[in-house]
């Protein structure tokens, strides 16, 4: 299998969980004499079965992650923390940039008026500059994804 495959059956693992926590939900209390819509036993059965697999994917998933080689130097552990830590930065920058540049419309002389203390272009630079360092970390990825068996 896959790393890419493993990751896309890890996302419909958890899909499948948040679905049946409602399912399991709507079956949990009913009114004496009622029956659930669903066996909150059968229901429950797969749920364990789904965390099972879950625990699975992802401990192989972070054993081929740390394992394997990205760009020749790091693992893809490092390459996915420097991704997270680069959308993170390029968010924070694209929200003060916002911030700062956010008008304020003056209908006379005696209201107060605000101006920017951060470099707007400076700092938008930055984020756009982050962007494209994200998206080719993130291609990269992944692209690796679907090359790397998983272990």
């Amino acid at each position: 299998m896959k790393l890419a495959e493993a990751l896309a059956e890890r996302s419909d693992c958890q899909n499948r969980i948040s679905e049946l926590n409602k399912r399991i939900a709507r079956s949990a209390r009913v009114q004496e004499g009622e029956r659930p819509p669903e066996s909150p036993d059968e229901l429950l059965a797969q749920l364990d079965t789904l965390y099972t697999r879950l625990l699975e994917l992802v401990q192989a998933i972070n054993r081929t992650n740390a394992r394997t080689i990205f760009a020749g130097k790091v693992t893809i552990s490092d390459a996915i923390a420097e991704r997270d830590i680069t959308g993170k930065m390029r968010d924070h920058l694209a929200a003060l940039a916002e911030a700062a540049s956010t008008r304020q419309d003056r209908y006379s002389k005696s209201e107060v008026k605000f101006i920017s203390t951060l470099p707007i272009a400076d700092l938008q630079k930055r984020a756009d500059l982050l962007s494209k360092r994200f998206r080719e970390l993130d291609t990269r990825i992944q692209e690796l994804n679907w090359k790397t068996e998983l272990t």
